[in-house]
């Protein structure tokens, strides 16, 4: 069994320890988010405020907890959601080839000139902030990175003499794909799910400092980021720890998955050919 280096095992804890933190936000948190103690505002770091408080002396470790649960809610949806979208399509688009191949990668090219926070402004404006308009617009243009590997993907492993083989031997489309395309395609796809997620971790963060995330007293690590800028420099770690949160969640995401991602494509067969009873 070979070791895992150290960088991903302290990734690994940080982050499981961010997250166990963030799920239990309702029975750690030393305090309610939304209580207000204005004889306590913009107080430093103490034994009762381990991170201090905000402009409205709201405990912002209590408020760090209760913005994870969002931020990363978010950003985890979005991700599983854009990964599957992109992966069927990329896949599809591959097997299938010819007019429906041509019209899905036009669409993957259109969708990828448009940007999400462009998307998000348009999907508010029509919805609302919150959590759903949020959640829809990450998903409506994150799917094409994955469609677009997933396609070049697929045109590479079915280019190899096994899914001739497959062929030959009988299998369906379907077993085709599920035994022999997808295993080679999960390596690559995680990766880029990772690296995902930290891009929709971050875009979450930028949406809800523009106001389109939650709305008070709710908190987002995005919506502290903004409520803290101007007392940026009487309490800095009112807005040093939703930023920190954000860019650590975001590292640590990437350094995890890319070891697993690189451990999954080590581990994937030259070839699977499997008998057509095996169908």
């Amino acid at each position: 069994m070979r070791s895992r280096p150290a960088s991903v095992l302290a990734a690994a804890s940080i982050l499981a320890i961010v997250v166990a933190a963030v799920a239990l936000s309702a029975w750690i948190a030393p305090y309610d988010p939304a209580g207000q103690d204005l004889s306590a505002r913009l107080s430093p770091a103490s034994p009762q405020h381990w991170l201090g408080t905000d402009h409205l002396g709201r405990d912002t470790f209590s408020r760090l907890l209760e913005g994870g649960r969002f931020s990363l809610t978010v950003a985890a949806l979005a991700t599983v959601l854009t990964g599957a979208i992109g992966t069927a399509v990329g896949v599809l688009s591959a097997r299938r080839g010819g007019w429906l191949d041509e019209f899905l990668t036009r669409t993957n090219d259109v969708f990828l000139a448009i940007p999400e926070m462009v998307v998000a402004l348009f999907l508010v404006a029509m919805m609302g902030s919150g959590f759903p308009a949020l959640l829809l617009a990450l998903t409506l243009t994150g799917w094409t990175p994955f469609a677009r590997l997933a396609r070049a993907l697929t045109y590479d492993v079915a280019a190899r003499g096994f899914i001739e083989a497959s062929r030959v031997l009988g299998c369906s489309p379907g077993f085709i794909i599920r035994r022999h395309i997808l295993p080679h395609l999960a390596g690559p796809l995680l990766g880029q799910a990772t690296l995902r997620f930290g891009q929709f971790l971050i875009t979450v963060g930028a949406l809800s400092y523009l106001g389109l995330g939650v709305q008070p007293p709710q908190s987002d690590w995005g919506s502290m980021l903004a409520a803290a800028q101007p007392f940026a420099l009487r309490s800095p770690l009112t807005i040093l720890a939703p930023g920190l949160a954000i860019f650590a969640v975001a590292l640590c995401v990437t350094v995890i998955g890319q070891h697993v991602a690189k451990g999954a494509g080590n581990r994937l067969p030259a070839a699977d050919t499997r008998s057509a009873q095996d169908a």
